[in-house]
Parts: structure tokens; sequence; C-alpha cells
């Protein structure tokens, strides 16, 4: 199976879950298009896989795509194992280049609260657009060499 986005998440405010949208356009140095995390920093993107929402899952979490706030959700790529620099192209334009491996989670999550435990601390990835177009569900995502 090649690695795919299985669904494409923004949010207009922060702290609050994404929701899914069938196509996105993404910004050059900035992110999605309409999603409160766009910017000009190094988490303009943020990845999880399906099969780390299926971790959480198996915990007992009613769990969704965008619930763990990430733009991205992928099938059949093993994110974590991508080391910092890697280029992802998604679908047909967009490149980005992987800036972040985890983050800090923050204090009172809900999800932590719920089970004890939450994947995107240590299984999101975070990436900055090197360059812009639109993506859909259902894109092919290949690894670039450096």
């Amino acid at each position: 199976m090649k690695p795919k986005i299985i669904s494409i998440n923004i949010s207009k405010e922060k702290g609050t879950k994404k929701e899914p949208i069938d196509k996105a356009y993404v910004l050059k140095d900035k992110g999605l298009m309409n999603d409160v995390h766009a910017g000009n920093w190094h988490r303009q993107v943020s990845f999880l896989a399906l099969e780390s929402i299926e971790k959480m899952r198996a915990k007992g979490l009613n769990a969704s795509y965008g619930d763990f706030a990430e733009n991205i959700t992928t099938l059949g790529i093993d994110l974590i194992s991508l080391p910092v620099g890697t280029k992802l192209k998604l679908g047909n334009e967009v490149e980005v280049v992987i800036t972040q491996i985890g983050k800090k989670c923050h204090l009172g999550c809900e999800i932590f609260k719920l089970t004890g435990d939450c994947v995107m601390p240590k299984e999101g990835i975070f990436a900055k657009v090197l360059k812009g177009g639109t993506i859909s569900i259902a894109d092919e995502i290949r690894i670039e060499e450096p």
C-alpha cells in the first residue's frame, strides 16, 4: 500500500479539535489556509498516523481524525521513523520538510485526563512548507531523497 492522506483537518481557534475537510490549499512558508496554526514558524503543518490514533482507540478513547489537532492524518507511513530534515511530497504539488518530531504536551490535555496517555507528543510530526499547492484526501505521500 502506498502511503496516503486519509484526512485533512483545520481549526479556527487554538485548543480545539480540528474539523475534517475534503481538500486544502497549502501556502508556502505558512501552512494550511484557514488553519489557526498556519504562520511563519517551524510547525506550519502537523501530521499524525492513523496507526497512532488506533493505539488510543485501543485504550478506550473514541478518537477520530483531527481530535489530536493534526492537520494531516496519514495511512501507511511510519512518521516517527523519519528524521528531521526529511522532505515529503504531498499529492502532485505540495512539498514539506520535517522540522520536529513530537512536542511538549499541553497541561490539562483532555485526552490525557481521559486515558492517562496521548500519542501526539510522542508520535506527531511537524513540518514547514517548501512549496504550496492543493492537497486532497487520498493523495499519495512520497518520501523525497535528501
